[in-house]
């Protein structure tokens, strides 16, 4: 079969005659894909499917106009990994695999080790860091304070950066982070996300760097997964509460016409022992994000939230999505946090900061609640980080892509 060019969105009157929904088809290896846009269209994205047998040596996919899009193995060699343009409503993309060497692409991220962190590029742009071991505090903050297992520093594709750490104000806030604050575990309350002030200035909870599980880089996207360690040090000694598994997956799109930053957290809690921690109603705890010092004047972030909420409008509420952002050395920039509908409580109910850059996305804000032995929590969010003022009608759009993947099919020729 040939491939038919790209088709925009001026030629999507002529295609609906002979099409009905969105479709992306490809050769791949004896196969042909096809990629379903839906009724709705899709944004540019990642797409991740099966990878049919024989694919060996395949490395891109070229359009008859010449566009190019790269293909990437996961690291186990079953599914392939491509970012698409964006299809609009009713529209298709056909494209034919190629071989060869994988040619340098724009979109490329790398990893590289520094020391206790893996730092992520694209091009030579930086991306984001995941700072493993415990980081190194600033002059004049106690060392009780030292914390590991967190996303920081992040950037945007302009090279500004949106995450603070060590704020003088709240030295325990760190980036992109997960802790539980109010807690109970074996009668006993471990706070895990105010580390450094529990009596006496010591450690009650403490989520711990445990180890790196893998790593990658790559023409589409960049990675890792790794495990963290959730410790109760209530009793005198060090007691292990949850084995946490962090996915976190990057890469970059174009978003009409504009350059984003694309950051997929997956956290998975499991339950150590056989005691289930306990999590009683309390208005923060879960998924902490704190920007960057630029913002910490109470006049100088901005939130907005999928109900059309601010910042004092929308603490307290539930929603979908919610952005935090302000000016950095004169550009406007910021990061969208998109929530699954598969977590918990979805839509999630959020704590924005009253007095700094700092917002959390709070389940135990709706009532007591637990983790359970045998009942792994699964808490998935994408983060959409982009220049610019926030565009709610594009949240919305990159929220229905995220909850509802590209469905594929892989049919033999």
């Amino acid at each position: 079969m040939k491939a038919s060019s790209l088709l925009s969105r001026w030629t999507l009157p002529l295609l609906i005659q002979t099409v009905s929904l969105g479709t992306l088809s490809l050769h791949a290896g004896g196969a042909t894909i096809t990629l379903e846009g839906g009724d709705q269209g899709r944004e540019a994205g990642l797409v991740s499917f099966h990878a049919p047998d024989a694919t060996k040596g395949i490395t891109q996919l070229i359009t008859t106009d010449g566009k190019v899009l790269p293909l990437q193995k996961s690291t186990d060699g079953k599914n392939w990994n491509l970012i698409t343009p964006a299809i609009p409503p009713g529209a298709r993309l056909v494209a034919e695999t190629a071989e060869g060497k994988s040619a340098a692409t724009a979109g490329a991220i790398q990893v590289a080790k520094s020391g206790g962190a893996l730092q992520f590029q694209t091009g030579k742009q930086p991306f984001f860091t995941y700072q493993m071991e415990a980081s190194k505090v600033p002059p004049g903050t106690s060392a009780d304070f030292s914390h590991g297992a967190y996303l920081h520093p992040v950037y945007s594709p302009s090279g500004k950066r949106v995450t603070g750490d060590y704020r003088p104000d709240h030295p325990h806030q760190r980036g992109i982070f997960m802790a539980w604050t109010k807690t109970e575990f074996e009668g006993r309350h471990p706070d895990f996300w105010n580390m450094g002030k529990g009596k006496d200035g010591k450690l009650t909870g403490e989520v711990r760097f445990g180890q790196l599980d893998s790593e990658w880089s790559g023409p589409v996207h960049g990675g890792f997964t790794s495990t963290h360690r959730w410790l109760d040090h209530t009793s005198g000694a060090e007691k292990e509460v949850l084995q946490e598994n962090w996915s976190v997956t990057g890469y970059t799109v174009q978003i009409g016409g504009t350059p984003a930053y694309i950051l997929d957290l997956v956290s998975t809690q499991t339950c150590v022992g056989q005691e289930p921690l306990k999590l009683p109603k309390y208005h923060y705890g879960g998924l902490g994000v704190r920007g960057p010092e630029q913002w910490d004047p109470v006049d100088k972030v901005t939130m907005l939230t999928s109900t059309g909420a601010d910042r004092i409008k929308g603490d307290g509420t539930k929603a979908s999505w919610v952005w935090l952002g302000g000016e950095v050395d004169g550009t406007l920039t910021g990061t969208a946090v998109l929530m699954h509908p598969d977590n918990f409580r979805f839509p999630q109910p959020l704590r924005l900061n009253p007095k700094n850059p700092q917002l959390c996305i709070a389940p135990s804000a709706e009532g007591d609640w637990s983790i359970e032995p045998g009942k792994p929590l699964v808490l998935r969010y994408r983060f959409v980080i982009r220049d610019g003022k926030p565009d709610a009608a594009l949240l919305g759009r990159l929220l229905h892509d995220y909850a509802n993947p590209a469905k594929v099919s892989v049919a033999p020729n």
